[in-house]
């Protein structure tokens, strides 16, 4: 939850208007904890005013094209959303529970990625990393699953995200 960025703002210093959905995006992404699939934020947006599912969509997509918030890879070709790194966002890794679909931001000081030396030898320019760890998260592995190699054998009960 994030009570210290000023959507209106980020919005305007991209040169983008702040309109109500686009606020409310924004609003939705900032206040959680983890990253959001576009189905739970089309769902959470829904429940206060009535707007179109490809309406979420474009927003997404302007918001990410602007660099206010990213696209997470969530396996396959799904994708999840959340703040883009800002004053207030340090850039920090994920976790994705390979069993339920979960994903859960992770402390920036977790993992640290030292880029100097492929930067002295990478003829390129690296403009973003992304760093998704997999595993199974603790609430499969405290139910009734069995993790056996890199697979996970299903038992009787299941773990949903909670959104």
């Amino acid at each position: 939850m994030c009570s210290q960025c000023n959507y209106p703002q980020l919005l305007k210093s991209t040169g983008l208007g702040s309109t109500p959905n686009r606020l409310r995006v924004m609003e939705i992404i900032g206040d959680n904890n983890s990253p959001l699939s576009s189905r739970e934020i089309y769902n959470t947006l829904n429940r206060t005013r009535s707007i179109n599912r490809v309406t979420v969509y474009r927003i997404l997509d302007l918001l990410v094209e602007n660099g206010l918030i990213e696209r997470i890879n969530s396996g396959g070709r799904s994708f999840r959303y959340g703040l883009a790194p800002n004053e207030h966002h340090r850039p920090h890794p994920h976790f994705y529970c390979k069993n339920c679909g979960n994903m859960e931001c992770l402390s920036p000081e977790l993992l640290s990625i030292n880029i100097d030396p492929m930067n002295r030898t990478f003829p390129g320019q690296v403009e973003n990393i992304d760093v998704r760890l997999e595993g199974i998260c603790k609430i499969c592995l405290g139910s009734s699953f069995r993790v056996q190699g890199s697979g996970v054998k299903k038992g009787f009960r299941s773990c949903a995200f909670l959104s």
